[in-house]
């Protein structure tokens, strides 16, 4: 199907504050993204609907539209939420992973060891998020996920600013592979929800932006 103008528009600002190039708080006026589009307003509205429902920019009275904050708060409301409907989604997924799913997670697992920046390892590890989970056959799961994922890559990029990022591999994806290959579908689901809650003490107080 093909793309809109409204999810273009906030695919591109979402990915713009995901890695940080719109700060937390930063001000989006709805005439300047319609102009910067060469859209009307209409998608525009739509967009930050859109960014609003993915939790990536609130509305204020008085102040409008201004990118989200990501506090400590924020942190831990996605790691928690995420770590329920992931693990849950790879209850169902786990046992449909066939030969073709395991060539997919592994290209993914490949991609974030071979990563020269931290763009493509975050690309590539969304994938492997995403493809973990995607036999689910759960639609609506699955859009909730790629939400919070978004959500999750903003964390990662904003924990790495500060505290820099080299290239290497993730341990913990191999082990959750590997698991599953093994069919080991309880001990991966423990692994998964492990990792993602890991997350938020690798932030340290979840107070990414500092």
């Amino acid at each position: 199907m093909a793309e809109t103008i409204a999810e273009r528009i906030a695919r591109v600002l979402g990915e713009r504050i995901v890695s940080g190039e719109l700060a937390p708080g930063t001000p989006l006026r709805q005439d300047r993204i319609a102009e910067e589009f060469d859209a009307s307003h209409v998608p525009a509205r739509e967009a930050f609907q859109l960014l609003r429902a993915q939790g990536l920019v609130i509305s204020e009275p008085r102040r409008g539209i201004r990118v989200a904050a990501l506090d400590s708060k924020s942190v831990q409301e996605i790691v928690e939420i995420r770590a329920a409907l992931e693990t849950l989604a790879l209850t169902f997924a786990a046992p449909r992973l066939n030969a073709a799913c395991f060539e997919r997670i592994e290209r993914a697992l490949v991609a974030g060891d071979q990563a020269q920046t931290m763009t493509e390892w975050e690309q590539a590890n969304r994938t492997f998020h995403r493809e973990l989970v995607a036999p689910c056959a759960m639609p609506r799961l699955l859009s909730m996920l790629d939400d919070l994922q978004l959500a999750n890559s903003r964390i990662i990029f904003s924990a790495t600013r500060s505290a820099g990022w080299r290239p290497g591999s993730s341990l913990a994806h191999w082990k959750i592979f590997d698991a599953l290959k093994k069919r080991e579908f309880g001990k991966a689901t423990t692994l998964l929800q492990a990792h993602i809650r890991g997350l938020e003490r690798a932030t340290g107080t979840g107070e990414a932006d500092h």
